[in-house]
């Protein structure tokens, strides 16, 4: 197999490694770097379980080999926390609106919102259901979800028009 040398910032760290020219980012994540928040479920885009942001952008890691994310910025559900360790707006909201309940698709869920929400701090429910329509989740029925990501969008914008006072 063809070893390629990548260099990406995952969660604000840097990396550098020779990876096979098939390996997908998914796999590089988790066996590479060790980051096994990122869920595989489908392996084939469908479920949404592996998604991570790409330079922001949401992107399934199961599609996207290693080498394609050369050169860019990856945060993965591990670089979502606040850069104190504590929950983000949307992760707290998550807990608080029971908006997990396996887990499994929690991280593609959380990292697909955190792109809308760095977009949208006020997001109606069809534009959150919509924004994770292409993530599955078997337990909690969405609605817990929707609340949660509506209820971290008002926080935040709460904070970001306090800020600006």
């Amino acid at each position: 197999m063809d070893k390629i040398h990548i260099k990406v910032s995952v969660n604000h760290q840097t990396y550098e490694r020779e990876v096979d020219s098939r390996c997908t980012l998914g796999d590089f994540l988790r066996n590479d770097l060790g980051l096994t928040g990122t869920h595989y479920g489908c392996e084939h885009g469908v479920c949404g379980a592996c998604t991570v942001l790409l330079n922001s952008k949401s992107v399934r890691s199961c599609l996207l080999l290693a080498v394609q994310a050369n050169g860019h910025g990856i945060t993965t559900i591990e670089g979502l926390s606040n850069d104190d360790g504590t929950l983000s707006e949307l992760q707290q909201a998550f807990t608080e609106c029971h908006a997990l309940q396996c887990g499994f698709c929690t991280p593609g869920m959380l990292t697909t919102l955190t792109e809308l929400l760095s977009e949208n701090l006020s997001p109606t429910e069809a534009q959150v259901k919509s924004a994770i329509s292409g993530n599955l989740c078997r337990c909690t029925g969405y609605q817990p979800i929707v609340d949660a990501a509506i209820l971290a969008a008002s926080r935040l914008k709460a904070k970001l028009i306090h800020s600006a006072k």
